[in-house]
Order: C-alpha cells, then structure tokens, then sequence
C-alpha cells in the first residue's frame, strides 16, 4: 500500500522549506524596497518564479533515483530554484500598515522578535563582542534602509546560477528593489564536499516531516532508510499544521500565515586555524591530568568537541577511530546517549550534545531521560546552510589562506523563532548550565558549559572516569556577521501582498460605504423610483441592503431592506467578497432572466469571476450559472490589475453587435483605465480597444485617485446626448456627465460631496 504523503504535493509551501533546494550553488540577495508600489510589481513578476514544495520534491527525487542507477552525480538533470522571504518592515512596505498590531514588552513570543529582528535580539542570541551587530555586514540597519526581503537563488551550475542572477537584478532595477548584499555559497570541493570549514560532514541531523518523508514499516517515528531520523510532525517547521503537542499553536497563527515558515539567516565566520589551534594547546593539557589516553590525537579531540567525526560518523558509536569510507556509519543517526550521562565518551558541551540532546537529557542527577517526544521533537529547526568562502589552505597567500573570509551561510525555517531557533542558541548552546542533571564535583558547579564548537566563550568541564572533570577555557572561534529574521510566506500570500493585501482581510477603504451597487434588473424607474442591492463591508464581512432612488432633481433615496449576509444568495456560495457584477449586453431580461458576470475576491486576495442569472419577480431567483474562472479568460483584461468598477460608454452599447466599455483596474497601487467590447452571442468575445491610461485623463476625475464605484443617475441617461452619474470615491461622491460623441467629453456638474448625505446608507 503506498504511503500517504500529501506534503510531497503541495504547490503552496515554498520549496527549501520541507524539501530543501539542496544545490551546490547558493546565492541570497538582501534587498530594500525604495518605492513599495514598484515593490509590489517586483513581487508578482517574481511569485510564479517560486518554487513550490511539490516541484522541489519531485525533483530532488529523481535526481536521487538517477544517481543511483549512475553511481555519481548524473548529467543533464538540472533545476534553479527561486526562495523569498520577508522581514517585518518588508511586510509592512508592501500592504502600506503594520502586518501584526504592536506586541506588549511583557511578552516575549515569536511575534515580538520577527517585529525587533535580530538586533535587538543580540543579547539574547549571544551577538556580544566581535559579534556585536556594530560589526555585521548586513541586517544592522546601519545605513537608513533597513532589509525588506531576502532572495534564494539556488542552481546545480555556476553558469545557471549567473543567468539566473542576471536576471533577478534587472527585474529588482526596473522595479526600484536594491541589492543590499550579495552573499555567495557553494559546496565545498573535492574530498571536503558536504562538510564545512573546519572539515567536519554538516546537515547529518536534519529532522524529517510527518506526511512528506515516508516512514519506516518498522519504526514509524524514523525515515524509511534513514534509522534514528526522527519524524517531526510538519507544524513545528510550517505554520498552520498539526504540531508535536496538539493544540499548540505559535502566537503568529493568523489564518494568512497558514503554510508560512519563518526563516533565520546568520552570517556565521569561522576562524579555521584558530579553533585547530585552540584544540592543539589544550590536547597535552588533558594529557597531563591523564583525562584523555595518552596515544589521542588532535583528530581524536575534535571529534569529542564537535560529537562526530569528520566523516560524520558519532563518537557515540566509533569513540576510537573515524570510519571515513563507511557511508551507513557517516549518516548515522540512531544514536543514543542514555548510557554516557556523564558525558564520558560524549562531552556534555559537545556541539551534538548541546543542539540535540536526544535521549541523554535529564532533569536531575540519577533521574530516567526525558523522552525525545515531545520535549527534543518541539525544539527542532530545519537548517538549509552552505559554507561560504575558498577552503582553508595553510600554504596559500592567496584567496585559500588563513586570514580569507570563510565561514558557514546559516540558514533555517521554524513555525516559531522564540521556542525553537532562540531557544536553542541561548538555552542550549550558549548555556553553561545545559544539559542539567550533572552531579557537581565538589566545590564546583555543576555547568558543563556553552557548546565548544559554536558557543560563547567559556569554561568547560571535562569529564572522565579516571579523576576529577577538567576545567577548560573555549574561546569561541565562529563570529556573527550578520543576521536577518525573514518570514516565508505561501505563495497564495505572495500573490495577495503583490495587490497589496494580506489574503482574507478587509481589503476595503476604512469608512467606505458602499462596494458596489447592481441594479435590481425588473424594478428600474418603476413607478417613478430605481432599485438596487448595495454591497458593502461591515466588520471584515460583505451584507447588502435594498435601496431605491425616485426620479427628480432631488433624486431622494431610501434604505428598503436592512443589511443581510450575502450567504443568502444562492449564486454567491463561497464568495468572500464581491466586487462588481457586469450584465451580458445581449442577456438582459430575456425569458424574464438577466444574466451577469460576477466579478470577487477570494479569501486569499486573488480575483476571479463567475457567471450568474437572476429572475425577475418578487423572489428574484438567483442560479449561480457557471464555476469560477480566472481572468486570464478574457483577453482584453491581459496585464489588468484588480478590476474595480465597469462603465458602460453609453452611446456604445449592442452597436453594430458589440457593446463598449470603460474598465476601471488598479494595478502596482494606481488606478487606470482601458476601452474595452464585448460582442453578442454564446461566445462574448472581448476585444482591447484602447490600452490602459491614467485617470486623470478625465476632467472630470481630478483630485482622484481611487474610484470606487459609478452609479448612473437612472432619470439622466442619454438626455439630450448627455449621461450623469454618481462618482464615489473615498468618503465623498460628485456628478459628473459624459457626452455622447466620439469625444466622450466629460466635466463636473456638482462637486464633492459626504457620502452621509445619502439616507440609504447610512
């Protein structure tokens, strides 16, 4: 029976996320945005370009299968792969608010540090001294920018990398994005592949993901093939799905920030010969208190700070010798660490001990470990870094040696930045406390102290079974260089920040009292008064209302029905908000129904359109006629934004078998406007008659610069060749007029007024 799997499917979660683009070349581009309007456009050229979990999956697959059947790397199998994330100020430029309300100082959750950002965060991240955000690259905000978002370009070849990087800066030019920093990454060569600089195999302990790694048949916590790679369930990396302690929701779920990750980025130097040197001076130290045997070596004590030997191989199960040509051994995992409590074979400061404590963590001295479910699974952070720099050579003068810049590109996803990547940095690694449970000698405490490798500069204690622990000092040989806290959103929230919203929020203008108005079909100018259904948004959710305007210069309007959920209509099932109906130019009132384009907004801000019918009669029967559509059916609405408001041209209608129109679209945050017509018949072709121009072409439009509906004066249309209507925009309304004529000459007739002088909706 095959394995259920639907996360290996979805097109919605960026791709490094659960998948990993797994190149061996890597670039991030850290980018402001100068104008956020060209942000936007910037956004939707570049959203269909990201990868999804369900391309990256299938193909790091069948590269897999075919490097097997090959024996190496195979040829011809070749993929670029596109990642975005957005910090906090990012977000805030591109829907033009802050994307969270401010979080209270006595909270310290997830929420508040993506809105402080690493730098604020440096105390508790251990970014002191050489590390201190003064000295950093990128993420300081020493210059008035500050980072908006963070680019992954990800390529198998240096020359698709480049194309793919050529590319992405003409797009970021055009739209006013700037290119911070470039950060360059590559697997390292040679025999040192897959490890980094201080040569030891990286990235062996990457968790796997509940219904996107199969489980084995025998223990189903672990990756098939892969014993002791524990199962994590996906929402400790991916916002919105089920978690390790059910129920448990980080304090960023809001519903758009479903299939969302948030990423950490951390320029992380390392002096290579520097913590070689450090491990040389300390050997004969351990020697002479006869804590280590006498025939241990460099290699030998490197692998106790680290955990693993170079190859990756754990010193939990090969404490003599590296095992170098045994790849089983290499990506081991199913270590245990429930029989060295003290850390005799496994230093308790070692790196794999203080990232990852497994089965060895204990509350008290002589207590059983705690179990790895839930209290090690809920902690654990999908890395996806790359070394930096040219490899260490101790003979080069050139770009090889000891003084070159090289270092690890940190690079993480997690559902929550406090409890998961904050946690382990500052509870874990830098703590000298941590594990706990150690039995102190006496007249020392009991602090096996920060992690040797990584960690804070410190004291250590070697334990051993021969005498007392051995006090160390550790400087720390890995240096902060930068930081950057990015949220990766889904791609169904990419597009909606690329029209400037958040999916599923009020998208409409505070104060707006109307959204749209459609004419009820049989009850226009009837006994002297025109009826209508006004949508508009109330709380977050669209109602409508029955309104009616009577004939005469004083045009006196009248609120009917009072405000009912559009759920009521049976043709608008599933519609979170609607924007604007059109009527079919040749389906009005035939056989008693009127048919209609009904153009809306889906709850994750993408606009679409369906076709519905409405009876006339006391009951006006509405049958939704057809399923929604995208735009991209209608070729004369190519390149369009959102569609806002449709005007007929008014001496233009079923004229020679075509009906015109004004189309009134916003698009990269201006509103414009395009001639379009629509024929008659089954087919309704469109055609674009005049291609997009500003607003303010029309006289009778100035100071505008948002229409968001226009309501034909239903006594003055096309009397004596001259058309009225009401304009709404904002909080006011005027009149204006459109002549007929090939001109179309349009002036203001009354200026702007409150919309509060309409009684009908109030």
């Amino acid at each position: 029976m095959a394995t259920d799997l639907p996360l290996r499917e979805n097109d919605d979660i960026q791709g490094d996320v659960l998948a990993g683009f797994k190149k061996d070349h890597t670039v991030l581009l850290f980018l402001t945005f100068e104008d956020p309007v060209k942000a936007r456009g910037w956004l939707r050229r570049l959203t269909p370009r990201i990868a999804t979990t369900r391309q990256v999956a299938a193909f790091n697959k069948a590269y897999s299968e075919a490097r097997k059947r090959s024996g190496g790397d195979p040829t011809g199998l070749r993929a670029t792969w596109l990642g975005v994330g957005l910090t906090y100020p990012g977000l805030a430029a591109l829907i033009d608010r802050e994307p969270y309300p401010p979080v209270p100082a006595e909270r310290d959750d997830t929420l508040r540090a993506f809105q402080q950002g690493p730098v604020a965060r440096a105390g508790i991240l251990g970014d002191e001294g050489d590390s201190h955000p003064s000295t950093w690259i990128f993420g300081n905000n020493r210059t008035e920018e500050s980072l908006h978002a963070v680019l992954t370009v990800a390529a198998d070849t240096v020359e698709d990398l480049q194309a793919e990087l050529t590319a992405q800066r003409e797009a970021a030019a055009q739209c006013g994005v700037s290119i911070v920093f470039q950060q360059n990454c590559a697997t390292l060569p040679g025999s040192r592949r897959g490890k980094e600089h201080f040569g030891f195999k990286d990235g062996v302990s990457e968790p796997g993901v509940r219904g996107f790694d199969e489980p084995d048949p025998l223990r189903e916590e672990w990756v098939r093939d892969h014993p002791g790679t524990r199962l994590i369930p996906a929402g400790e990396f991916v916002v919105g799905h089920p978690r390790v302690e059910p129920g448990v929701m980080p304090p960023t779920a809001a519903p758009w920030a479903h299939n969302g990750s948030f990423q950490v980025v951390r320029r992380l130097a390392q002096d290579v010969p520097g913590w070689w040197a450090q491990l040389a001076r300390t050997l004969p130290v351990l020697k002479e208190r006869k804590a280590v045997p006498q025939d241990a070596t460099v290699e030998w004590l490197a692998a106790r700070v680290v955990g693993r030997w170079r190859s990756g191989t754990p010193v939990a199960k090969c404490p003599h010798a590296d095992t170098p040509f045994n790849t089983v051994a290499a990506n081991d995992n199913e270590i245990s660490f429930r029989d060295d409590p003290d850390g005799h074979t496994t230093p308790l400061f070692s790196h794999l001990r203080k990232t990852n404590p497994r089965d060895g963590l204990r509350e008290a001295s002589g207590e059983p470990p705690l179990p790895e479910n839930p209290v090690m699974d809920r902690r654990r952070i999908m890395r996806r870094g790359s070394p930096y720099g040219h490899p260490f050579d101790p003979a080069a003068e050139g770009p090889g040696g000891p003084d070159a810049p090289r270092g690890l590109l940190f690079v993480s996803y997690q559902a929550d930045l406090v409890t998961q990547f904050e946690f382990i940095q500052n509870m874990w690694m830098d703590s000298p406390g941590f594990p706990p449970g150690r039995k102190a000698p006496e007249g020392r405490p009991p602090s096996p102290g920060p992690d040797a490798m990584v960690g804070a500069d410190g004291t250590v204690y070697w334990e051993h079974a021969d005498g007392e622990p051995v006090e160390l000092e550790f400087r720390r040989f890995v240096r902060t260089e930068g930081a950057v806290y990015a949220f990766a959103p889904s791609i169904t929230v990419l597009r909606a920040l690329g029209d400037g919203v958040l999916p599923g929020e009020d998208t409409t203008e505070p104060g707006r009292p109307v959204d749209t108005f459609l004419p009820v079909p049989d009850r226009q100018r009837d006994a002297g008064k025109s009826w209508y259904w006004a949508f508009r948004t109330v709380g977050g959710k669209q109602v409508f209302r029955v309104v009616s305007i009577a004939d005469g210069s004083e045009h006196t309007d009248v609120r009917e029905v009072d405000d009912r959920p559009v759920d009521e209509w049976d043709s608008f099932a599933g519609i979170h908000r609607v924007d604007l109906l059109l009527p079919f130019p040749d389906g009005q009132r035939v056989d008693g129904k009127t048919w209609y384009w009904l153009f809306h907004t889906r709850t994750d801000g993408r606009q679409v359109y369906r076709v519905v019918s409405i009876a006339d009669g006391s009951a006006h029967e509405d049958v939704k006629e057809r399923d929604d559509a995208d735009l991209t059916a209608w070729r004369s609405l190519a390149g369009a934004g959102r569609i806002d408001v449709v005007l007929p041209v008014p001496d233009l209608q079923r004229v020679g078998g075509k009906s015109y129109y004004w189309v009134f679209h916003s698009r990269e945050g201006e509103q414009l406007y395009r001639v379009v017509s629509i024929a008659d018949g089954t087919r309704h072709e469109d055609v674009l008659e005049v291609p997009d121009r500003r607003i303010s072409e029309w006289d009778s439009f100035a100071g505008i610069t948002r229409i968001t509906e226009i309501l034909p004066v239903p006594d003055r249309q096309r009397v004596d060749g001259v058309s009225a209507y009401w304009v709404f925009h904002g909080d006011d309304y005027r009149i204006v007029t459109v002549d007929d004529g090939s001109a179309h000459e349009d002036r203001i007739v009354v200026g702007d007024r409150p919309v509060t002088r309409w009684n009908s909706l109030a």
